[in-house]
Formats: structure tokens, sequence, C-alpha cells
């Protein structure tokens, strides 16, 4: 019988361990103590004594006779003292003493039943750990033989007590060490929160939280998270759980919410990609003793982050690590919901942990190629609508009204534009990285001078309508201004590295065929120089058009013209062409309109010239059928080219 009582009892303890396996995670890692051994006792009246006081000294661990005992001090709020009756079967019992720091937690089992002798209260910051073994003492008739230590024999003889001596660390910083040793450790800070018995926030240096009681009558609730350390409330997560979370069939159900500071302790292999990176928070959202898929409503996550670029996307992720260790960060099951630059919402069917992965790649784009053949189409329109324009223009009659200096120069820059993107995409794949660093700032430049002949239009229209006098400039000026002030920017930034040379321009259907454009390059510093110049100029140019639009519609509405539609119609498209305000699509490129987004902007802007062109072409039909006698003056012909003052019927 002494031979093969140690075998069942490790095979008893190795059952043991399992079934905790099973149902909460790992039995070794745990518990911060396990001592366990067998209690060779007598045939008469048996008790147990425990003794348990707060401090950092030792624990013993004694028996004789009649007697199995448990004294030390090492709680950090439990004080008890208590003696009970036991009724063994057998002469020899095994057992195990489990301390767990964190929880302040002592449990006794033995016979297959657990004994707790100090319950969770919280989780501890400071506690009583890395409880070491003493001598052993000489060997006695009774008391506790094939001692272990996590598995470790300490002594196979049987002796009347074994002592443990411990020493004061930080339990928090230790269970977080833990989980940072692999993300298959990750998980356990979730489970040491339930089995704490805690409700409300709680904190450790790694992870903070909060964990939600689910009653009977649950019907979704928001997460009161705490502030996370260093950022503000606004920037902290925020989490609504939905109603069917919980299972009808329990009366209470507990979920830990948690928000993870450093993402780093999550599958570091991601960090290696320079191109891809993922939020410094991580949200986990467990229900205890469940597993949550296929949801009918989702969890909504928001996180609120630094600006992300719209150059970039984002897209709401999802790993659990119970089910798979080895697994990524995966984008099925989340839908993603880009409320602002700052702002991504995740709508998930499922619980384990969230982020947000972010590609700082350029975005990939949906139909590119019929998006592409569009704007060539519409750009090589408006190049030869430009070019008969501008010989409209230089017609005698024309040449002297006082608006064409400005439609001038409006045609031209859009013909520059218009030829330099229809060719970008072929010199950038045959032309060397300088040239084409040459042909993305004529391609810039082109596309400043377009703004700024736009906001010239707007100011020329303002003072014709409210100033009645033309604007007293002479035509080089109209020139130097229009042509001279978008020159500024783009030779300083030409001076500057990593600002133009060849651009990738990723397709949703097939990324590894990128379309290429001389153009900014994807750096922090091209994307700086993008918001200075191309979206403040462009944000100014459609402000000040939308204004002047709607000005110039309040102070011809009453005019007798005005009520025939296609004058109407005619005024409020051609005007929108010479103010630029179609450009501003490209602020509404968001949400489940962005493929409509993306082709109006293309239709609208690529075709500019066409239709500015078509506007004037109408105008002067309309002027030769009029029965009017009198044109009027230079600046009254202005007049009516800009506004159709003067159309007869």
């Amino acid at each position: 019988m002494e031979t093969n009582q140690p075998i069942r009892w490790r095979l008893g303890v190795m059952m043991v361990c399992l079934l905790r396996l099973l149902s909460s995670g790992s039995c070794e890692r745990d518990r911060d103590f396990k001592m366990c051994g067998t209690w060779r006792h007598g045939n008469g009246s048996l008790t147990l004594i425990y003794d348990l006081k707060k401090g950092c000294d030792n624990i013993t661990i004694s028996a004789n006779q009649s007697c199995l005992s448990v004294q030390g001090h090492i709680t950090g709020q439990c004080d008890i003292s208590m003696k009970l009756g036991l009724n063994l079967s057998k002469a020899e019992t095994p057992f195990c003493v489990y301390w767990e720091p964190l929880l302040d937690q002592l449990t006794l089992e033995m016979e297959g039943k657990n004994q707790t002798l100090c319950p969770p209260s919280g989780l501890y910051d400071t506690c009583c750990t890395g409880l070491s073994h003493g001598p052993n003492l000489p060997p006695a008739p009774y008391g506790i033989f094939d001692a272990m230590t996590h598995g470790d024999p300490i002594g196979s003889l049987t002796q009347p007590a074994y002592t443990f001596h411990g020493e004061k660390t930080s339990c928090k910083e230790l269970l977080c060490a833990e989980a940072r040793q692999g993300s298959n450790h990750i998980n356990i800070i979730e489970d040491a929160t339930f089995r704490s018995r805690v409700l409300g926030e709680w904190e450790l240096p790694c992870v903070q939280g909060s964990v939600l009681e689910m009653k009977e009558d649950f019907q979704g609730s928001s997460v009161n998270l705490p502030a996370l350390q260093g950022l503000s409330i606004e920037k902290k997560p925020s989490i609504y759980l939905p109603s069917c979370l919980k299972d009808p069939g329990r009366s209470k159900a507990r979920v830990v919410c948690s928000v993870f500071t450093n993402s780093s302790l999550f599958n570091p292999k991601m960090t290696d990609r320079n191109d891809i990176r993922i939020l410094e928070h991580v949200v986990g959202i467990t229900v205890e003793n469940e597993v949550k898929n296929n949801l009918p409503e989702p969890v909504r996550i928001t996180f609120h982050h630094d600006v992300i670029s719209v150059n970039h996307s984002r897209t709401c992720v999802s790993w659990d690590t119970r089910t798979d260790t080895s697994v990524h960060w995966r984008r099925d099951g989340c839908k993603t919901n880009e409320s602002s630059l700052e702002v991504t919402t995740c709508h998930c069917n499922h619980l384990t942990y969230f982020t947000i992965l972010v590609e700082l790649k350029s975005r990939p784009v949906r139909h590119l190629l019929s998006l592409t053949i569009i704007t060539y189409l519409g750009c090589a329109a408006s190049m030869v609508s430009c070019v008969a324009l501008l010989i409209f223009l230089t017609k005698q009659r024309r040449a002297k009204e006082t608006s064409a200096p400005v439609h001038r120069g409006l045609a031209t820059s859009l013909f520059c534009l218009n030829f330099f993107f229809f060719f970008t995409g072929t010199l950038a794949n045959v032309v060397g990285a300088e040239l084409c660093k040459i042909v993305g700032a004529a391609l810039h430049y082109s596309l400043l001078a377009s703004f700024s002949w736009m906001a010239l239009e707007v100011f020329h229209t303002f003072w014709l309508v409210y100033m009645v006098f033309s604007p007293s400039l002479k035509t080089y000026m109209w020139y130097l201004i229009g042509f001279g002030v978008p020159a500024i920017p783009v030779v300083v930034l030409f001076t500057m590295p990593d600002i133009y040379g060849v651009r990738q321009v990723i397709p949703m259907d097939d990324v590894s065929n990128p379309y290429k454009m001389c153009w900014l390059v994807t750096s922090d510093s091209a994307l700086i120089a993008h918001y200075l110049t191309n979206l403040s100029f462009l944000t100014l140019v459609v402000l000040s058009g939308l204004l002047m639009l709607g000005l110039v519609m309040k102070k011809i509405q009453n005019r007798p013209e005005w009520k025939k539609n296609r004058v109407a119609f005619l005024s409020i498209w051609g005007l929108s062409c010479l103010f630029g305000t179609t450009w501003g699509l490209g602020f509404l490129d968001f949400g489940p309109l962005s493929d409509v987004i993306h082709f109006s902007f293309c239709i609208l802007n690529s075709f500019q010239g066409f239709f500015l062109m078509l506007r004037f072409y109408i105008l002067n039909k309309m002027r030769k059928q009029s029965d009017c006698s009198s044109q009027g003056s230079s600046t009254g012909s202005a007049r009516q080219h800009m506004l159709q003052e003067k159309t007869c019927s």
C-alpha cells in the first residue's frame, strides 16, 4: 500500500488539475502557492484547525494523529480562526492547500471537496507571495508524506509540519508580467477578475475595466469604464452591451469589460509590419463561463483616438486567444463605422478582444478601373473644350470684356490640370523618379492655380453684383495673382525631400496591381503639405463659392428671365462650375454613399472644362437669339455674360 499510494495520489492531483483546466484555465498558473500531500492520521475523531492573520511572515501546515492545521500570517484582509470536525473514510487522506495572494484567498481541498478558509475579497496590490519552503523536520509516525509544491516533491517521509516563508510584492504587477509571457496568457486577467467576485471598476498596471452584473431584467446597458491614465474622459473607449448578451436561462451573469492600455500584449508580430499598426487600446468583453457568438444584436465599442488620415483605412478587428493561440487579428464578425477622423465604432456579433487595425498605406479604392476610365474621358473632353473656350474668348468683342482675363485664366489652368493628370499615369511608369518629381510638382501647381482662378471668379462676380462697376485691375495683375500665388508653395515644397514623386493608388479588387501617378508621395511631410495647401485652399474656394452662389441667386431670383427654368438651371449649374463648388464633394467621401461620391466627383470635376465651354456656348446662342437692340457697355456685357441679366425671349 505504501508503494502504490504516491502513484494514486499523483493521478488524483492530475485529475483535479485537468478538471480545473477545463473549467477555468490552467491549474498551475492561477495559483501562486500550491502545496499537496497525504495526511496520515489515526482512526479517532479528526479536526481541522486554521488560524490566519494579516501580515507577511510564514504559513505552517502541520498534522498529527487527530488534527490538520493551517496557521500563519500571510493575508491582506482575512483574519480568521476556526476549528472544524472532519469525517474521513480512510487513514491516509490526500489534500492540497492553495494560496492566491491577488485575491487574498486560501483554499483547502480534501477528498474532492473544497473548503475556502479565506474567501476572495477583491484584487490586491501589495500581497504576500513567493512562499519558499523551510527546512524539513525529523520524521514522525503521523503527519504529512509525499509532499509537493507545484508538482515538485519536497518530502517523501512522514513529517509533522511544513513551513513556508513569504515576502511582500506587487501581485498586480506579477499578474501583468505573466500576461506578457504570451498572447495565450491574456485571459488569466479576466479569470482572476471573475474569481475575485469584484463588481464595478477595477485596475491593474496593464489593464483597467469594469465588472457588470446582468440580472433577470437586463435590457442592455452602457458600461461605465474607469478613466484611463494619461487620457481625458472624452478619450476613453465606450461600450454598449445589448440585452441578448444575457442567457434567459440564467438568473444572473457577470460580464467583464477590460481596456488594455498597451496593445503590445496582443500578437506583437503585427507591429513588425511597417504598413500596419493597431491602436494602443484593446477592449476585451467576456461573460462568465460562456462563449458568445452570432449575437442577434451586436455589441458596440466606440474608440476615441488620434486623428487618422482619410488616406489610411481603419478596420475593426477581433481576436480570441481562448480558441486559437496562433490566430492573428481577424476582420470577420465586426462592422466598422467611421464617425469622424477621431472616432471609430465597432459593431461586433461576438465577444473577445477588439481594436482598430490601421493600414498606413493608401486606402484601397473601389471601382478604380471604372473611375480611371471616366477620369481619362473627362480630361480629354475638358482639354479640347478649354482650347475651344480660349479661342472663343480671344475674339475681338469678347477680348474687350473685363471678365475675359478671369475666364481665360481659369480655362488655361484647367487645361494644364487635365493635361498633366491625363499623362501622369503613363509618365509614372516610364520616367525616372526625378522627372516624376517634376511632373508631380507641375500637377500640384495646376491644381492650386485652378483653385486660385476659381477664387478670382468668385471675387469678380461679387464685385459685379454688389459694386455695380467692374474691378479696375490690369490684365497682368489678374495673371500675377492667379498664376503667381500658387507657385510660391509649390516652389518651397519642391526643394524639400519626400514631397513629390511616385504615388500608388491601391485598387480594392487587385491590391497587387496598384495604379501609379506622379503626385504627392505617401509620407508624413507630404500629408502635412496636402492639408496646408490643397485642403485649406479647397475649403476657402468651396465655402466662398457656396456663399457667393447664394448671394447671386438671391440677387437675380426676382428678375423675369430667372423664372424660366432653363435660365435658372443654367445660372446655378454654370456658376457652380465657375466657383468650384463641385470640388466640395471630396469632403463627403465617407459612409455608405462613398461610391456615389467618388463617381460624382470624377464626373463633375474631370468634365469641368467641358461644362464651362458648354455654358459659354449656350449663353452665346441665347444672346444671338435675343432681339434686344442694345448690348450695353463692356461692363454691362461682362455682367450679362456672368449672370445672364439681359436674356431675352
